[in-house]
C-alpha cells in the first residue's frame, strides 16, 4: 500500500507546518478536559479514499483518540453520509481535523475522477493508468487513491521504467538508437516504453523492439491502424487529450492502456466536512 515509516514522517512534517506550536484557538477557548465525538461527513456523492491516513493523522496528534471508520475504504458514498468518528480530547480533535480533512478530500476526489474514467471504458479491455503529473511530496498516496477508484497506476518516478519521448529521441539520434542505449544500460526485468507521434515513428519503434507504445496525441483513426500494425508484438497505450468526453471512443480503438493526467493534476477536492458533537456518546 505504502511505506508507514514514510507516511508517519509525512504526517509529522504536515502537523508541524499546520499546528506548529499550538493550535492556539482551540488552546484558548476549549478546556483541556472537554471531550466529544467528531463526524465526518460527506457532502456530495462520491468514492471515499484516506480513511486509515485520516486515522493515522489523529493517532499522530493524540494516542488517545478513537477513530473509526463508518464505511469501507473505496465504498461509494451519498450525500450526507457518515463516513467515519473520531471520539477523545476536543484539543486534539480540532487539532487534527484540518490536516485529516485535506487529506481525505485530495484522495477521495482522486478515487471519484477515477472511477467516472474507469466506468467510461467498461466493456473494452482498456486499462486506466496514471501519470507522474502528481502534487509534489503526495505522489504515493495520490497513486494509491488512483488504486482506490478503480484504476491502475503508470510507472511511479524516473527510476523503474524507460520510457523514450521526444526529447529523448533527438538526443540520442532517433528511436532505434535509443532503444538500443537503454537495452544495453538496463536490466533484463525492466521494460522500455517509447513515445510515437506517428505511424511511421510506431514503425520505429516495432522494429526496436519496444515493450511498449504510447501513441502521442493520435487521431482515433490513427490509433486504430497503429493497433492494427503492432498485432499484440507490444503493449499499446494511448495518452493526451483524453478526456471523459473521449476516452470511451479512445478505448475502442483497441489500446491497452490510457493514461490520464487529470486522474491528479487537476482533480477537485471531494467536500468532507468534521462536525463536533461535545456530548459524549
Amino acid at each position: 500500500m505504502w511505506n508507514k515509516r514514510e507516511l508517519q514522517r509525512k504526517i509529522e512534517e504536515w502537523l508541524h507546518e499546520d499546528v506548529g506550536f499550538g493550535d492556539v484557538t482551540t488552546m484558548s477557548t476549549i478546556p483541556d478536559s472537554e471531550q466529544g465525538i467528531g463526524i465526518l461527513y460527506a457532502k456530495e456523492a462520491g468514492v471515499v479514499a484516506g480513511l486509515p491516513i485520516a486515522g493515522q493523522v489523529f493517532a499522530t496528534v493524540d494516542p488517545e483518540l478513537v477513530f473509526t471508520a463508518k464505511v469501507a475504504e473505496g465504498q461509494r458514498v451519498e450525500v450526507g453520509q457518515e463516513l467515519a468518528e473520531v471520539s477523545g480530547s476536543v484539543r486534539s480533535i480540532l487539532s487534527g481535523e484540518r490536516l485529516a480533512l485535506n487529506l481525505m478530500q485530495r484522495l477521495s476526489g482522486i478515487a471519484t475522477k477515477t472511477s467516472e474514467y474507469v466506468a467510461a471504458v467498461a466493456g473494452t479491455k482498456a486499462r486506466v493508468v496514471d501519470t507522474r503529473k502528481t502534487t509534489p511530496g503526495l505522489r504515493f498516496l495520490e497513486k494509491y487513491a488512483v488504486r482506490v477508484g478503480g484504476g491502475h497506476n503508470h510507472r511511479f518516478a524516473l527510476y523503474d521504467a524507460v520510457m523514450i519521448k521526444d526529447n529523448h529521441i533527438k538526443g540520442a539520434g532517433g528511436i532505434a538508437q535509443a532503444v538500443a542505449s537503454a537495452r544495453a544500460a538496463i536490466p533484463h526485468t525492466m521494460t522500455v516504453e517509447v513515445e510515437a507521434e506517428s505511424l511511421e515513428q510506431v514503425r520505429e519503434a516495432l522494429d526496436a523492439g519496444a515493450d511498449i507504445i504510447m501513441l502521442d496525441n493520435m487521431s482515433l483513426e490513427a490509433m486504430a491502424e497503429a493497433v492494427a500494425l503492432i498485432d499484440g508484438r507490444a503493449v499499446v497505450e494511448a495518452s493526451g487529450g483524453v478526456n471523459l468526453d473521449t476516452i470511451g471512443n479512445i478505448a475502442k480503438t483497441g489500446v491497452d492502456v490510457i493514461s490520464v493526467g487529470a486522474l491528479t493534476h487537476s482533480v477537485a477536492a471531494f467536500d468532507i466536512s468534521l462536525d463536533l458533537n461535545t456530548r459524549k456518546r
